[in-house]
């Protein structure tokens, strides 16, 4: 494939390195404004920029026929405007908060884990989410997912950072050197505790998950997450 880059920080260069050893090209390394982007040149492309400039990233990919791929979190009050677009146009957009393909499935089981609390009472979700001190966001978008994922099974009906409530799952964060990701999910009552927990080792599997995710998605039209990659049954929700 030959593919354009959007934002060079540190996932930028690490998909950079990986696609060269899975025999594609890149043809574009964009980290900031520019007016001379060959779109004409991208069979496909990634965006993991800032949040600020993600959506337009992403909207000048679609207007110019490139199939995009989104990593970037913290844009998403305007990811029902750029799903609109790629439908108008036939176009071919997906998103993920997260890429790790064991995070993915850690989605899956998170999900199962909740819709099978809702049948026992006296359990209180809490979620704690650690990564490296140069992440901005917070919650990260991987722990608003999983939040999201809890709150669909029932009994909770929104997540606040660090304070809970009644029907609400606090979800604390941490900043700690340089710590790829970890999230875990619990539930407390006042006689035991249930936990469940993902840490990445390296970001490698984030980057390796991307272009898995683009090499997928070349061919395609519509709007898709990390579920429809991996083909994994159930709802077929983009990942938010």
């Amino acid at each position: 494939m030959k593919i354009g880059l959007f934002g060079y920080g540190t996932m930028g260069r690490m998909i950079d390195s990986l696609a060269r050893d899975r025999g594609h090209e890149v043809v574009a390394r964009v980290d900031g404004p520019s007016d001379k982007v060959p779109f004409d040149r991208m069979e496909v492309a990634l965006d993991f920029s800032q949040p600020e400039a993600a959506p337009e990233n992403i909207i000048r990919c679609l207007r110019n026929g490139v199939p995009v791929v989104s990593g970037t979190t913290g844009w998403l009050e305007r990811f029902g405007e750029v799903t609109a677009l790629c439908e108008s146009l036939g176009g071919a957009f997906l998103y993920a908060s997260n890429f790790s393909l064991g995070m993915n499935l850690f989605f899956e089981l998170n999900a199962t884990l909740a819709r099978l609390m809702t049948a026992a009472p006296g359990y209180r979700a809490s979620m704690t989410e650690i990564h490296h001190t140069r992440k901005l966001d917070a919650p990260s978008g991987t722990a608003i997912s999983l939040a999201e994922g809890i709150i669909a099974q029932g009994g909770y009906h929104a997540w606040q950072s660090d304070q809970g409530g009644e029907g609400v799952i606090p979800i604390r964060s941490e900043r700690i050197g340089d710590t790829p990701g970890t999230h875990r999910v619990a539930y407390d009552s006042p006689v035991d505790r249930i936990e469940i927990q993902h840490t990445a080792h390296t970001r490698e599997g984030f980057a390796l998950g991307a272009l898995l995710a683009a090499e997928w998605l070349v061919g395609k039209n519509g709007v898709f997450g990390m579920r429809d990659v991996l083909n994994l049954p159930g709802d077929r929700e983009p990942d938010r």
